[in-house]
């Protein structure tokens, strides 16, 4: 299978499974207990049906966006992610150069594999920095600190991760950084040696932003035992508040998904919420964003720039999250598949796939720019 191959999230997700050894594509696929919620995602997008208007004159296509004072060139960007140099040598050098080639945000993670410090290097363009909250509140302003050195705009807090998700199929495999697997695990990696061979011939695996607390020898703490060990769960709103006012900018939380906790972030000073259950990883059962976005846009969405991400693999899926009045949304696995497949050629024929559908689906619904989608274009199946 070629990268010309591809044509859609599904073909992108063949590929990778074909190259990666099957922990690691299980890594990315999986998701928490019965994985419900990770197939309601999608699945949401399916009870909604466009309506298209016709004869509008849609020569002309404008699908920019400005979200938390960014001007995104396409209302979709590369949500940040850990551990992308596990997946390919290139990590997020490819995510960040896909995302500045196509106008773009995209972030780098607390378990990122390169600095922010490069990524910002590498594009200038809409970037965040992901961070999780940590027990040792000298790393959290450090963090803060340290972003706001390298240029960073927007701060990414990920509230819905106090803990890790129970994901069963990283059990089945012994899949942890550092590697630690079982016999049926380390199976996998014997048939797939190419990516053995690419993952020996490359720089040392890293974690450039917590390399003084985590490390990948095994002689420190664990991935694992990094949300169990270091996050912390007394984390309150306060809390949050106080970083807020310290970062004295673009601030987000990402993981929420009730209009209570919608109304408290606007009530501490954040700019945005990214409404996500974390791609179905942390709480199995729990709500998909898309369904919870109406009524959170309804409760905020005139003093916050409110976005999603979860489960979306179409333009059409990003029409009908805007016709709902998300300012942008997120891909995850969207690209990550294509990053493992291809390194950045894939990443950059993914991100062009989603442009060329939504300028197409924008055209076949009458719209010439996202601000003329609204819940008028939209039906919602009993």
């Amino acid at each position: 299978m070629r990268l010309t191959d591809c044509y859609n999230f599904h073909d992108f997700r063949r590929m990778a499974k074909r190259r990666l050894p099957g922990p690691i594509f299980d890594y990315i696929d999986g998701a928490a207990d019965d994985e419900v919620t990770y197939r309601r995602n999608t699945a949401a997008f399916e009870a909604c049906d466009l309506v298209p208007n016709v004869l509008r004159g849609v020569a002309d296509i404008d699908m920019s966006v400005t979200v938390m004072g960014q001007k995104l060139a396409m209302p979709v960007y590369c949500s940040p992610t850990a551990l992308q140099r596990l997946f390919h040598h290139q990590g997020e050098r490819a995510v960040a150069a896909a995302a500045a080639k196509y106008g773009t945000m995209f972030g780098v993670s607390s378990l990122g594999t390169i600095s922010l410090e490069e990524a910002r290097q590498i594009s200038d363009g809409p970037q965040v920095y992901q961070f999780y909250f940590h027990k040792d509140r000298g790393l959290n302003h450090e963090m803060m600190a340290r972003a706001k050195t390298a240029g960073v705009q927007a701060m990414m807090l990920t509230v819905d991760s106090i803990t890790g998700g129970n994901r069963e199929r990283d059990k089945r495999t012994g899949f942890a950084i550092p590697f630690k697997l079982n016999i049926a695990g380390m199976m996998q990696f014997a048939i797939k040696p190419s990516w053995g061979i690419d993952w020996m011939t490359h720089e040392a695996f890293r974690l450039p932003q917590l390399e003084n607390h985590v490390k990948m020898d095994g002689g420190a703490l664990s991935i694992s035992r990094y949300f169990t060990e270091m996050l912390d769960p007394s984390m309150s709103w306060n809390d949050v508040a106080e970083m807020v006012q310290a970062w004295g900018g673009q601030f987000c939380l990402k993981g929420i998904m009730s209009v209570e906790d919608a109304k408290r972030a606007v009530e501490i000073g954040c700019t945005g919420i990214v409404l996500s259950n974390h791609g179905g990883r942390q709480l199995d059962g729990s709500r998909s964003a898309f369904d919870q976005l109406a009524e959170i846009v309804d409760a905020v969405g005139d003093r916050i720039d409110v976005m999603m991400d979860g489960g979306v693999q179409r333009g059409t899926h990003v029409l009908k999250a805007l016709s709902l009045g998300a300012k942008a949304v997120g891909l995850g696995r969207y690209y990550l598949f294509p990053l493992a497949a291809a390194g950045q050629p894939g990443v950059e024929r993914a991100l062009e796939t989603m442009r060329t559908e939504i300028e197409r689906d924008m055209k076949l619904m009458g719209c010439t720019s996202v601000n003329q989608l609204t819940r008028h274009n939209l039906r919602f199946r009993s």
